[in-house]
């Protein structure tokens, strides 16, 4: 069976028992990143062995990763923190296992969107998730077909390109939408800062800005 693992956000005790199970007991682990990965094996005293499975070698692997679980194995696979396939490798693998009737289980556990979306205090009872937006190519597009977009949305981004992304929203939503802005989730350090796009360009103009960051945006009101 393949076993898609989430792994924390930050705080290593955001695992839950059975994902430590599971970590001890497969074949194999599938890691974005094995220097992170071995950070939290090595803390839970998890010896199974661990390969490199990345957007950069994801193409190569899959196939012989599939064979390997339909001869027997049980493989898991982690990112960096949170779920894997979103917004992470993960997905071609649980496409190609699909198609080859190789048994898959994802495990519930952690994702940094759910905790920054219900602590948004915006409505959260429909939500639309677009996770990172392209740096370039289909930006624009994308935000022009988010404008009359009536529910919550929720986006990935990173620390050097928060007040970028902010300002973007701002010109296209208005500058008095209301939104969130979550970062270090889980961690010493956690932010969650709410306010109109403008408040949170001129508080985020002036912080220092770290972290990965889950950006919760207000739909447009009917």
């Amino acid at each position: 069976m393949l076993y898609l693992v989430p792994t924390p956000i930050g705080n290593l005790e955001d695992i839950t028992l059975r994902a430590l199970r599971v970590l001890r007991e497969v074949n194999l682990i599938l890691a974005e990143d094995t220097r992170k990965t071995s950070i939290l094996l090595k803390h839970y005293e998890i010896t199974t062995p661990i390969i490199a499975y990345h957007q950069h070698n994801e193409h190569h692997l899959t196939a012989r990763i599939v064979d390997r679980i339909a001869n027997g194995e049980s493989i898991a696979i982690v990112t960096d923190a949170g779920t894997p396939g979103i917004s992470d490798p993960g997905f071609l693998l649980v496409r190609e296992c699909v198609a080859q009737g190789v048994k898959t289980e994802c495990l519930p556990g952690a994702t940094a969107l759910i905790p920054a979306l219900v602590n948004s205090g915006l409505p959260c009872d429909k939500f639309y998730f677009e996770g990172f937006l392209p740096h370039k190519k289909g930006r624009n597009k994308i935000m022009e077909s988010l404008k009359e977009e009536e529910v919550t949305m929720v986006f990935y981004e990173s620390p050097f390109r928060l007040l970028k992304t902010l300002e973007l929203f701002a010109a296209t939503f208005g500058p008095d939408r209301k939104a969130a802005v979550s970062r270090e989730l889980s961690k010493l350090h956690e932010e969650n800062a709410r306010g109109t796009l403008a408040e949170l360009i001129a508080h985020f103009s002036t912080a220092t800005i770290k972290g990965e960051i889950v950006i919760v945006v207000a739909g447009k009101e009917d």
